[in-house]
């Protein structure tokens, strides 16, 4: 995470657009998911984090960047895996590595294609994986 966010990186400021964008990450995404995660249930989890996600790209002009299969998709993975990683932040972090990978090693690939991932439809609703993860 780049650690010029890291204090910065809170539900109230990033509900209220104070975070930099430029220091706003993939971790930092992992890392409020995971905020919003230890405070509320992970459907309501979802519509905050995905709510505030949408505002940000619009206050930045690029609304066509929020993903919607993405965003779920990294939500309901981090509540899963939040009971078998501990609590704290270090240590889920520690422990989930793919989470946090990008590109080729990202976890998205394992789950699904790069045609599905780039369709409009992944784009505005969640779809399901349309591959089975390796074990």
């Amino acid at each position: 995470m780049n650690p010029a966010a890291a204090p910065d990186l809170t539900i109230e400021a990033f509900e209220s657009g104070r975070n930099d964008p430029a220091h706003f990450d993939h971790e930092a995404h992992v890392y409020l998911a995971w905020l919003y995660l230890e405070r509320l249930p992970v459907l309501e989890a979802a519509r905050r984090y995905s709510d505030a996600l949408r505002r940000l790209t619009q206050r930045l002009g690029i609304p066509g960047k929020y993903h919607e299969t993405i965003t779920c998709f990294y939500l309901f993975v981090i509540a899963e895996r939040r009971e078998a990683s501990g609590r704290c932040w270090p240590e889920f972090r520690r422990r989930n590595q793919d989470l946090l990978a990008r590109g080729e090693s990202s976890v998205l690939n394992r789950f699904y294609t790069r045609e599905t991932l780039a369709s409009e439809r992944a784009r505005k609703v969640f779809v399901l994986p349309d591959r089975r993860a390796a074990a």
